[in-house]
């Protein structure tokens, strides 16, 4: 099944919108110190937790400040060179703590690192929610247009060219004349 990550995010967003809730600041707060404004989606916070379980699957086990750099961008500071700033970790926190409650995401170890991993019930979900979103589109039948006869085509008649002679050139002299006046 090859789904785009867009299409997955938002079908994960759908999926996690009776498991999650959103907190009242929510829609008012940046995503991080790099950005200007809030989102303008309103349903943002589904979206990034749909995000945010796709990067654990791929990277974990994955912890806050890994993600907040995962999440983080340039900002613009006018005439200053642009410099790379975190993404918000409260933001990644409350979303990571409503996963891990909503029985999606659990703590683990493995060798040296430490961090999230997506749990079984994650797992069926983002596969529901690919196979969702790869149903093939019902086939709609198109008649093809019936060809339309075509009209006889009228052959216009051949010009024939005439070849004209070169005509003979006549000189005409022109004789001088006099003109005195009086004075």
């Amino acid at each position: 099944m090859r789904v785009s990550k867009q299409e997955l995010v938002s079908a994960l967003a759908q999926e996690l919108k009776s498991l999650l809730k959103k907190p009242e600041w929510a829609d008012f707060v940046k995503t991080g110190m790099h950005k200007e404004r809030p989102p303008m989606n309103h349903d943002w916070w589904y979206a990034r937790a749909g995000s945010i379980l796709l990067k654990v699957k791929r990277l974990g086990p994955i912890g806050v400040s890994k993600l907040r750099t995962k999440y983080g961008g340039k900002k613009n500071r006018g005439v200053k060179p642009e410099r790379f700033y975190r993404g918000s970790g409260s933001i990644i926190r409350k979303l990571l703590q409503q996963l891990e409650s909503a029985g999606l995401l659990k703590q683990e170890a493995k060798g040296r690192h430490k961090g999230r991993v997506l749990t079984p019930k994650a797992y069926s979900l983002i596969a529901k929610s690919a196979k969702a979103v790869d149903k093939p589109k019902p086939k709609v039948s198109i008649e093809k247009p019936k060809p339309v006869p075509k009209a006889p085509v009228k052959e216009e008649p051949k010009k024939v060219e005439i070849k004209k002679e070169p005509e003979e050139k006549v000189e005409v002299k022109k004789e001088e004349t006099k003109v005195e006046i009086k004075k």
